[in-house]
């Protein structure tokens, strides 16, 4: 390992699937996404089967609640060791370049693991690796359960630099063409193409550690923010797989004391991305309301009276137009749900972001009982059809720029949880490359 302490990275020793193994079978997506499409992960299980896949080292959640759970957490130990010792997993220590190509957009990273020393997800957080939303705490036993003793990490965290000249990433892709070719191949259920290299070049990983410190510069940094020096300097933003790394986290935090500070589980393993990639689209996450027993319409009249506006709409593109459209006097929304497609607008919001204004009254719902449970949903398709099943509610919601995120969250802190989405669910972090934190 090589570790560089300035700016809380370390280039790891990363496992990869030996080359016998079917790579579209091996990698899976994210565990955290169509929780409530068990339909999706049914085909994952029916493509993979027995063969060597990460779908068997991971816990989708889809399975929290069920009788699945607790076997799934014993199994995926055991595969993971399994693995190990069949020699199933290539050990190399090489920056890994990455591109994910969905139709025209290839989005691109470097896998990297980062010091857990320098993160903190608690909100006010000034710490060089920080969350950008609100870390939900009751999401995280079940991650640890499967991470604590695990032999290895399976990570589908991407964290976001601010690099607008492209300087950490943009070189590595002039010089991709004679790096040693790692993988290349179709990922499952729409999930695009996967190809990476190794950076095995000693001078082109200096030219990626000296530019990621010059952006993490305590004086440029300020100058380009503009905010003064109480603020801490952020280089790293984390875009998805915020529960992971704070799972990650916690599990460092309880161990520490009775290891050596050098011990694996210190560090985590990520893909870095910059937020300036052309690939990279924030995608808003939609909400739905699941066995409501109350009508949402008649909630939101209750709390804003006239300062709330709701249209019903012909048409979901219509909906979608409506809520789309910019506005500084009001924030806007959809309802989707059997008793029509409804556009809202709120002309005194409690939050900056209309997802924050309605997050507050959604959570009070569900602690009361008047709302079974809620999902958080990327993509059109997912919110019409769990949101017209009798007794739901689908919430549609606006995406936000990204290119605002870093000041915001250093002026506000974490954003409402499940703000944006990088991408719709086939387009998330599929898992790929692994990491032993054992000893």
């Amino acid at each position: 390992m090589r570790n560089y302490p300035e700016i809380g990275v370390q280039v790891p020793e990363i496992y990869l699937p030996v080359e016998k193994i079917d790579l579209t079978k091996w990698a899976v997506i994210a565990c955290d996404q169509y929780t409530s499409q068990p339909e999706y992960w049914e085909q994952v299980a029916k493509n993979v089967g027995d063969c060597p896949s990460t779908f068997h080292l991971i816990l989708p959640e889809v399975y929290l609640g069920t009788d699945k759970e607790t076997e799934r957490v014993q199994s995926t130990h055991a595969k993971m060791q399994q693995y190990l010792s069949d020699g199933l997993l290539r050990p190399q220590q090489n920056i890994i370049y990455v591109e994910r190509t969905i139709g025209v957009k290839t989005r691109r990273g470097l896998m990297l693991a980062l010091d857990l020393e320098h993160y903190d997800f608690s909100k006010g957080s000034q710490s060089l690796i920080r969350a950008t939303e609100g870390t939900i705490l009751d999401r995280l036993p079940p991650r640890i359960r499967i991470r604590k003793n695990a032999p290895l990490e399976l990570p589908h965290i991407v964290v976001l630099i601010d690099d607008p000249e492209d300087r950490v990433i943009g070189p590595v892709v002039q010089a991709s063409q004679r790096l040693p070719l790692a993988y290349d191949f179709d990922l499952m259920q729409r999930g695009g193409h996967l190809r990476s290299r190794l950076v095995n070049d000693s001078a082109l990983e200096k030219s990626i550690i000296q530019n990621l410190a010059a952006l993490a510069n305590p004086q440029t940094f300020y100058a380009k923010y503009r905010v003064s020096p109480d603020k801490g300097v952020l280089l790293f933003a984390v875009g998805d797989g915020n529960h992971s790394l704070a799972t990650a986290k916690a599990i460092w935090e309880e161990l520490k004391s009775s290891v050596s500070m050098d011990h694996p589980a210190r560090f985590a393993l990520v893909e870095v991305e910059n937020i300036h990639d052309a690939g990279l689209a924030f995608e808003p996450i939609h909400r739905v309301l699941f066995n409501s027993k109350v009508n949402l319409e008649q909630v939101l009249k209750g709390i804003y009276d006239g300062a709330l506006t709701l249209e019903p709409v012909s048409s979901f593109t219509e909906l979608t137009t409506k809520v789309k459209k910019p506005s500084v006097e009001c924030q806007r929304f959809g309802l989707v749900s059997t008793r029509g497609l409804v556009a809202g607008s709120i002309t005194s919001p409690t939050a900056n972001l209309v997802v924050g204004t309605l997050q507050t009254i959604l959570d009070q719902l569900v602690a009361d009982g008047s709302v079974a449970s809620i999902d958080y949903v990327h993509g059109d398709e997912a919110l019409c059809e769990l949101g017209m099943k009798p007794a739901n509610t689908g919430i549609y919601l606006p995406g936000m720029s990204k290119d605002e995120l870093f000041r915001t969250v250093m002026l506000d802190g974490a954003l409402p949880r499940k703000t944006f989405s990088m991408g719709e669910a086939h387009e998330k972090r599929f898992y790929m490359e692994s990491r032993k934190i054992t000893i």
